[in-house]
């Protein structure tokens, strides 16, 4: 499904703040799976999600989805079938426009009219729908401006307008670090639903190794712009953060020094 060959990426290359972001990194996703990322800082979460997402292009290397070669093919371009939330819960929407605007715009971003304006009346009946599952009460402010709503409602609102046509591929860096406990929890309870329900094809990075051990089926943990431990199955069921800390320093040849990582609770205050 995704198909990471070789991908390598220098920011500043040739100065003296040289740093090599992405080294030779292969990696593969089968379709449906759900994967989350972990990693000390610089390990190279976000520039892999920037490579597959289309921020910019490797130095070498290649990216296929779908068995089609897109590793040079326009960020704008791979929108159409790449969705990406950010921890930022103001990127991803546009604040002056309402909530059925946004996700209009959203809804027809893979259609020849993609940036129509026009809200359809059938669409909104969808819309409606869709978000009166989160339970916030959305679905009765869809002509309120985006910019009102709170953090985790734009968040669960950017999530929506990120799966609603259809990704191949979901991109979540972060998405729930910025937002207070309850409403982390309310937004990773929606991302699990949507994720299942769609059988949506996910990366999500998260600085909280017992989230990423008892989300998804799978976890990757970067290094030095590598692909250092890659566990699943049994083995991921089995797994505990201080056994996963004890392969990384064998790995890696040091130990993992990130508090945010080790001592964050979970979405669900463990």
């Amino acid at each position: 499904m995704l198909d990471i060959t070789g991908a390598s990426k220098t920011f500043l290359q040739g100065t003296v703040n040289e740093h090599v972001a992405l080294n030779r990194l292969d990696l593969h996703l089968d379709a449906g799976e759900f994967v989350t990322i972990v990693g000390s800082n610089g390990a190279g979460k976000s520039t892999l999600f920037n490579a597959i997402g289309g921020t910019f292009y490797l130095d070498s290397g290649r990216i296929s989805l779908e068995s089609r070669d897109i590793t040079y093919l326009t960020e704008h371009k791979r929108a159409a079938f790449i969705g990406r939330i950010f921890q930022d819960p103001v990127k991803g929407t546009a604040p002056d426009m309402t909530i059925e605007e946004n996700l209009s715009l959203a809804y027809n971003r893979r259609k020849l009219f993609g940036l129509n304006m026009g809200v359809q009346k059938k669409d909104v009946v969808f819309f409606r729908e869709q978000l009166s599952q989160f339970g916030m009460g959305l679905e009765d402010r869809m002509k309120h401006k985006v910019g009102l709503l709170s953090g985790g409602q734009r968040q669960a609102l950017t999530l929506l307008m990120a799966t609603i046509a259809g990704p191949r591929l979901l991109l979540l860096d972060e998405h729930t670090a910025a937002l207070d406990p309850a409403a982390a929890e309310k937004v990773m309870a929606i991302t699990r639903d949507i994720v299942s329900r769609e059988k949506l094809t996910t990366m999500m990075i998260t600085h909280n190794i017992r989230s990423a051990l008892r989300t998804g089926t799978r976890t990757i943990m970067l290094e030095d712009g590598k692909v250092i431990l890659d566990i699943s199955g049994k083995e991921r069921e089995e797994m505990t953060v201080s056994r996963l800390m004890e392969l990384y320093s064998h790995k890696a040849n040091k130990t993992l020094d990130n508090d945010r990582m080790l001592l964050t609770k979970d979405e669900n205050g463990q």
